[in-house]
């Protein structure tokens, strides 16, 4: 059965006489794009090479960060009728086992006819499907994945996506960018504190405006609220219409703008900002301020590294933009209660999504980055085979005698 696999994807069976073994010989030559930049997690200093659509190459890019005997790539296939490749790499002194045994194990116990996409898989072994919250971390960096392999998690390669899977995944790491461990910590931990403003400003902006306008008009400042009252005066729809429809809007035209050929697709984001958003404030079907809290909030959404982690973020903004309308400062309370709880509740591979701050544990990386050379530990929560990734004195050409 593998021979006639190996034929069907290209390969060569030889045949030799007295022997009853025959030889599955790798000759076939295809097509293939060739490495170049990445395209959706771009860095200014660091890597400018990007994943591909062949498996093979990909699993050469990862070689070429770690040449070392301890990085393990094991193949299996996935699809009854595909017969997809995928690899699982990890570094054999250093990932726990129990979480490699629980990768493979996911992976071998998929009962599908095809396989074509990372992003299909992703969802066939994630622990919880039912919420928009990503539990795997996909790059096509394969800079970051090596960091990840380094620190003591299993890569997925899937053969036709170029992009990988890392498992376990955290909160912490869909709000980390690949640039951070290549600028000076003071630098990254600033963007960080950006990012992390920028997910509260993505959740809660809309709203808060929305409640606070509705039930809790005495938190505005006197003449700030004559202006939103002024503003608001000949527009005809409750403020909870003229919201959903500008975010209606926003989204409308980020999906427009992806999905229109490159060079219109600047023309059409004017278009959408300006010319749509001045003339439905002309029209008075909603107001100047709420045309500044959309785009403060479409902004901010931006600004969150991880597409997946995004997309849930703009999903859940709407559930807190109707509580609020519905109940206020109360309902936005309530949401977030539940969401915290769903979130603490989830787990990656067994390891909990909010580690370690829940269950608190010492941690190499927390919310902010350290100094490189107080980044001793590796991640305690995954329980990996070495503890330290340096030691306690590495820059011994500052301390010789230490």
């Amino acid at each position: 059965m593998n021979l006639f696999c190996g034929i069907n994807s290209g390969n060569c069976a030889l045949f030799v006489d007295t022997l009853d073994t025959a030889f599955d010989i790798d000759v076939k030559g295809f097509k293939q794009r060739s490495v170049s930049k990445p395209e959706n997690e771009i860095v200014i200093r660091g890597s400018q090479e990007g994943f591909t659509e062949s498996i093979r190459t990909n699993t050469s890019l990862l070689r070429r960060f770690v040449n070392n005997e301890n990085l393990i790539i094991e193949n299996l296939e996935i699809g009854n009728l595909s017969n997809t490749k995928c690899g699982i790499c990890y570094m054999k002194n250093i990932a726990n086992d129990e979480l490699v045994s629980e990768v493979k194990y996911r992976l071998n116990n998929i009962n599908i006819d095809y396989l074509i996409s990372s992003g299909q898989l992703e969802q066939l072994i994630e622990d919880n499907g039912k919420f928009s919250l990503p539990q795997i971390i996909a790059t096509e960096r394969p800079d970051k994945a090596t960091n990840y392999l380094l620190e003591g998690r299993v890569v997925i390669l899937v053969n036709g996506s170029p992009y990988s899977l890392v498992a376990p995944g955290t909160l912490i790491d869909f709000i980390s960018s690949p640039e951070d461990l290549n600028l000076k910590y003071q630098f990254a931990n600033l963007l960080k504190i950006v990012r992390i403003l920028s997910f509260v400003i993505t959740l809660f902006l809309p709203g808060l405006y929305v409640a606070i306008t509705n039930f809790h008009q005495e938190l505005i400042p006197t003449e700030l609220l004559f202006a939103i009252v002024a503003s608001r005066e000949s527009i005809p729809f409750p403020v909870i219409f003229e919201v959903l429809l500008m975010e209606f809007s926003f989204e409308l035209i980020r999906e427009a703008g992806v999905r229109v050929p490159s060079p219109i697709g600047p023309t059409i984001g004017i278009v959408g900002a300006l010319v749509l958003g001045q003339a439905a404030v002309e029209a008075s079907i909603v107001s100047p301020i709420l045309i500044i809290i959309i785009a403060i909030t479409g902004i901010a959404s931006l600004a969150i590294p991880d597409f997946s982690f995004s997309f849930h973020c703009r999903i859940t903004r709407f559930v807190y933009t109707v509580l609020g309308y519905a109940l206020g400062f109360l309902g936005i309370c309530i949401a977030l209660f539940i969401h915290f709880l769903v979130v603490a509740g989830l787990k990656s591979f067994g390891y909990p999504y909010l580690q370690p701050y829940v269950p608190v544990t010492r941690d190499y990386k927390g919310l902010l980055l350290s100094p490189p050379w107080k980044r001793e530990h590796r991640a305690d929560f995954l329980n990996t085979k070495r503890p330290k990734k340096q030691d306690k004195i590495s820059m011994n050409w500052k301390y010789p005698n230490k």
